[in-house]
């Protein structure tokens, strides 16, 4: 996927946009970012071949929303469910469901990604700023106490406890570490 500004010094938006294509002979998706929404830059833009386009400021959560519907749209084939197992536990990224042992463990949205996160990231301390990018995307003030109740229930429902093979860890002034345990 190319995303790329359509102010360059010295060269058209447009102009960049074909040279790019052409250069890497692709039909990716492409997405162009513009500095104000007039509506002369979205038409330029999208006739020079542009996908989509975005107004600067970008805003994180819409960047990744646009993005990931153009991939989809661009590559179906790649965005069937996905299965990933961990020992006991298979995350089904679409829908969204977890089981351990091949029982469904019930969680919500937001459960599912904390735990899918931990376990994609096992032995490796991540930062509570890093776990708050990455799970509570769109939320700007997210209460200290709203993650550690969410790590908590992670861990109640998963039993990442020390007899199950995994304990899921405070790192002190930091965040939290998933650890896989006799590995």
């Amino acid at each position: 996927m190319l995303v790329m500004d359509w102010n360059v010094p010295d060269m058209e938006g447009g102009e960049v946009l074909r040279r790019a294509k052409e250069k890497l002979a692709t039909t990716a998706p492409t997405m162009f970012l513009v500095g104000n929404n007039a509506e002369d830059d979205i038409i330029a833009g999208v006739t020079a071949g542009a996908d989509d386009y975005l107004v600067k400021p970008l805003r994180r959560g819409e960047l990744v929303a646009r993005v990931s519907a153009l991939l989809r749209r661009a590559y179906p084939s790649q965005n069937s469910a996905e299965q990933l197992q961990f020992g006991p536990y298979t995350f089904e990224t679409r829908p969204g469901r977890l089981l351990k042992d091949g029982s469904v463990i019930d969680v919500t949205q937001k459960e599912f990604s904390l735990a899918l996160l931990f376990f994609r990231n096992i032995g490796r301390p991540l930062s509570r700023a890093y776990i708050h990018e990455s799970v509570w995307v769109r939320e700007n003030d997210v209460p200290s106490r709203t993650m550690d109740t969410h790590v908590s229930r992670v861990r109640n429902k998963l039993h990442l406890r020390p007899e199950n093979g995994f304990r899921l860890v405070p790192v002190y002034s930091y965040g939290y570490r998933l650890e896989k345990l006799g590995a």
